[in-house]
C-alpha cells in the first residue's frame, strides 16, 4: 500500500486528476532506424513479460552456458553466425553484459524520466541499474545509466570461510544524446560506453583426489585456484551523424568508434601442487589443464592483452515507399600489445614478431599496426508488410566478406547466408606464463540455409518456427588442451526451433523448443535439446490498481559435452571428458506492476536436490542452489 501511495503522488495530474506524464509521453528511438528512415519513437514498455527470467536482466537475452552464477563468463548455447569479418580481439566473455553501442535506444521525453532496477537474490546474486533521461530541448536529449552486476563465490575455502565472499564485480556506465535540427535535416547520436569486471577464478572443483560423484555438498569443494582473478575494462566512444540532402532519397552519414579493450589474468599465490617435474631443456610443467607450462615464472602470473580499434563509415542512405539502399566505405586501424612476468629470464622464448623491452616486467607489442578498408552496403525492396525482398554485403579488401539474402512473403521466409573471416588475432598468436603459440592459419567459410514462419493465429496464438542448415569450412576452435587448432573437415549440424505463445483467458503457456543434430560437427558443442516453458496467470486487480501475474518457468538442456573453460586466456574450449547432465531446473514466480513500480518474487531452482546434489551448466563449474529472489523496476515521469 506505501508503494501504491507513493508512486500515485510521482505523477503529475492535472485540475481534472488526470495523469500527463506516464510511458506514453516517454518515448525510445533507435539510431539504426533512423537511418533507414523511421522516424517513430515507440512508447516505453511496461511489461511485466520476463521481469523474473534471468535471461532479461542483461544486455543479451540470447540462451548461454556460463560459470553457474550471474555476470561469469558465458558462451552461446546456440550457433551464432558471426557479425564482424576483418581483424578482431577474440575475448568475448564478458559481451552479454556489456552496453553495446549500436543497439542503445535513445529517448524523447515531455518530462525527466528515471528508472531504478534492482535485484537481490539469497545467495549473493545483485543486479542494479539507475538510468536518468530528459529533453534539454524538443529536439535534443541526454541520459546516463549507470549497471552494477556482483555475486558471492559458490566453491572453495573462500565460499567456506566467509559466505560474503566476492566473486564477482562488473560496473557499467553508458552516456548518451540524440539532437535533431530545428530543419529536421540533420541528426547526431552520441554515445560512450564503459565496463569494468573483475571475476575471481576458482578453475572449478578439484577432482585430482576425489571424483565429481563423490562429493556431497558442493560449497565444501576444493578447488584449484585459491588467488586467481580475470580482469578485463572496455571503452566505446560511437558517434553518428546523419544528414538529408534530398529528403528520403538521399541521406549521407558518418559513423566513428572508437573502441579499448584491456583483458588482464593475475595469479599472486600459485599452489605448489599446480607445479611440476622440470625437464631436461629446463622447460618446467604443469600438473593440471589450467598451467600445463609454466614459461616465466613460477611463482606469480601477469598476463595481459590490450586492443585499440578506430573505425570510420561514410555511407550513402535512402529510402522511399517500396524500398531503400544503404552504401558505405569504412576504415578500420586497429593495434595489439601483449604484457608478460618474467621473473626467472626466459625472454629468450618470446617469438621474434614480439617486441620484448623492461627487465622484471617485460611488455611486448605486436610488430604493427593493422590498417583495412571495407565496401559494403544493402538494398531492401518491400511491399507494404505483405513481402519483402533484403540483400546485404560486405567486403575487406584483399581479405573477409559475408554476404546475405532473404526474401519473405507474409509470415514465411527464407534465407541464404555465406560469411568468409579470418581468424581472431588469439587465435592466432597467444604469449602467457602458461600458453604460447603462432599461427597464421587459413580464413573460415560458413554457409547457412536458413527458413522459418512467423505468424499470429487467430487473437490467441503467435507461432515462430526457425529451421537451418550449416556448413563451416577449415573450423578453428580450442581443443582439449585449451589450445587453437584447425579442424581438417567440414563441420555440418542442422537444426530448428519452435516458440509458440497461447492464451485462454488468464492463462497463458508460453514454450520454446529448440532441436541441434552435431552428428557431422564433433568440435561445435551444443545439446540436442534445449526447452523453456512457461504457465502463468495474469490479470488485474483491486479495480486496476494492481496488476498480477503468477507462474512457474522450467529450463531444461539435454545431456551433452559442454565447453571447457580455460581463465588463462578467456576461452571456451571442446572436451570430452565431462558430460554436463540433462537437469529441468524450475522456478516460481510472481511479477506485480503498481502503478510506476513493478516487482517480482521469485524462488528460484525449487526442484534443487530432489533428483541429483547438484547440476552443472559448465564442466566443474555446479550451477546455483535454491535461492529467493526479489527485484523491482521503479520508473519516476517527472
Amino acid at each position: 500500500m506505501l508503494l501504491v501511495n507513493t508512486a500515485a503522488f510521482a505523477q503529475i495530474i492535472d485540475d481534472t486528476t488526470k495523469v500527463i506524464y506516464g510511458p506514453h509521453t516517454v518515448l525510445k528511438l533507435y539510431e539504426q532506424d533512423v537511418l533507414r528512415g523511421n522516424y517513430t519513437a515507440e512508447p516505453l514498455d511496461t511489461s511485466l513479460n520476463n521481469l523474473h527470467n534471468e535471461r532479461y536482466w542483461y544486455n543479451d537475452t540470447a540462451f548461454y552456458q556460463h560459470l553457474g552464477n550471474i555476470g561469469t563468463a558465458a558462451t552461446p548455447m546456440l550457433f551464432q553466425m558471426p557479425d564482424k569479418i576483418g581483424v578482431r580481439l577474440g575475448k568475448n566473455v564478458f559481451d552479454r553484459y556489456a552496453y553495446d553501442p549500436h543497439r542503445i535506444n535513445y529517448f524523447d521525453t515531455r518530462s525527466p524520466y528515471t528508472h531504478l532496477k534492482y535485484v537481490q537474490g539469497g545467495l549473493g546474486e545483485q543486479v542494479f541499474e539507475a538510468l536518468h533521461t530528459r529533453n534539454i530541448n524538443p529536439r535534443w536529449n541526454f541520459g546516463v545509466a549507470y549497471q552494477v552486476l556482483s555475486a558471492n563465490q559458490q566453491i572453495g575455502p573462500a565460499a567456506q570461510q566467509r559466505s560474503t565472499e566476492d566473486f564477482l564485480d562488473n560496473q557499467a556506465v553508458k552516456l548518451f544524446t540524440h539532437y535533431r535540427s530545428e530543419n529536421e535535416k540533420y541528426d547526431l547520436f552520441f554515445n560512450y560506453t564503459f565496463m569494468k569486471v573483475e571475476q575471481i577464478e576458482t578453475g572449478g572443483i578439484d577432482t585430482t583426489n576425489r571424483s565429481v560423484e563423490e562429493f556431497e555438498r558442493f560449497e565444501e569443494a576444493a578447488v584449484y585456484l585459491n588467488q586467481a582473478s580475470n580482469e578485463e575494462s572496455r571503452n566505446n566512444l560511437h558517434l553518428t551523424q546523419i544528414y538529408r540532402l534530398a529528403k528520403e532519397n538521399l541521406k549521407v552519414y558518418h559513423m566513428l568508434d572508437y573502441y579499448r579493450q584491456r583483458n588482464e589474468y593475475v595469479d599472486d599465490g600459485i599452489p605448489q601442487t599446480l607445479i611440476g617435474d622440470t625437464t631436461e631443456s629446463g622447460q618446467i610443467n604443469g600438473t593440471s589443464y589450467l598451467y600445463p607450462k609454466f614459461r616465466y615464472s613460477t611463482g606469480r602470473t601477469s598476463d595481459a592483452t590490450e586492443y585499440n580499434e578506430l573505425e570510420n563509415t561514410f555511407g550513402l542512405t535512402g529510402n522511399n515507399r517500396l524500398s531503400s539502399y544503404n552504401a558505405y566505405v569504412k576504415l578500420r586501424n586497429a593495434r595489439i600489445s601483449y604484457s608478460i612476468l618474467d621473473s626467472i629470464g626466459t625472454s629468450n622464448t618470446i617469438p621474434d614478431s614480439v617486441l620484448a623491452t623492461g627487465n622484471v616486467f617485460r611488455t611486448a607489442s605486436t610488430s604493427g599496426d593493422y590498417n583495412q578498408v571495407f565496401i559494403g552496403g544493402d538494398i531492401r525492396l518491400f511491399y507494404k508488410e505483405l513481402a519483402e525482398l533484403t540483400g546485404s554485403a560486405e567486403y575487406q579488401l584483399a581479405g573477409d566478406y559475408r554476404i546475405k539474402g532473404t526474401a519473405r512473403l507474409g509470415g514465411a521466409y527464407g534465407t541464404l547466408e555465406r560469411v568468409l573471416y579470418s581468424p581472431s588475432r588469439v587465435q592466432r598468436f597467444m604469449i602467457s606464463n602458461h600458453f604460447s603459440w603462432e599461427d597464421d592459419r587459413a580464413n573460415i567459410v560458413i554457409d547457412r540455409i536458413g527458413a522459418g514462419l512467423h505468424q499470429k493465429i487467430g487473437k490467441r496464438q503467435h507461432v515462430k518456427l526457425d529451421g537451418y542448415y550449416t556448413n563451416a569450412k577449415r573450423w578453428i576452435y580450442f581443443n582439449e588442451d585449451a589450445v587453437p587448432v584447425q579442424a581438417s573437415g567440414n563441420q555440418r549440424f542442422w537444426g530448428g526451433s519452435l516458440a509458440h505463445k497461447i492464451f485462454f483467458g488468464p492463462v497463458h503457456f508460453d514454450n520454446f523448443v529448440a532441436y541441434n543434430n552435431t552428428d557431422e560437427a564433433n568440435n561445435i558443442l551444443m545439446p540436442e535439446w534445449l526447452v523453456e516453458s512457461k504457465v502463468y496467470i495474469q490479470g488485474p486487480l483491486f479495480k486496476n490498481a494492481l496488476f498480477l501475474q503468477l507462474g512457474v518457468q522450467g529450463n531444461y538442456a539435454s545431456e551433452y559435452y559442454g565447453y571447457g573453460y580455460m581463465p588463462v586466456t578467456q576461452q571456451f574450449f571442446v572436451q570430452d571428458d565431462f558430460k554436463v547432465q540433462g537437469y529441468p531446473v524450475a522456478e516460481v514466480f510472481l511479477n506485480a506492476d503498481i502503478k510506476t513500480v513493478s516487482v517480482f518474487l521469485k524462488m528460484s531452482h525449487v526442484n534443487a536436490e530432489l533428483t541429483e546434489p547438484v547440476y552443472f551448466l559448465t564442466p566443474y563449474y555446479p550451477g546455483l542452489r535454491r535461492s529467493f529472489v526479489f527485484g523491482l523496476t521503479w520508473r519516476f515521469f517527472d
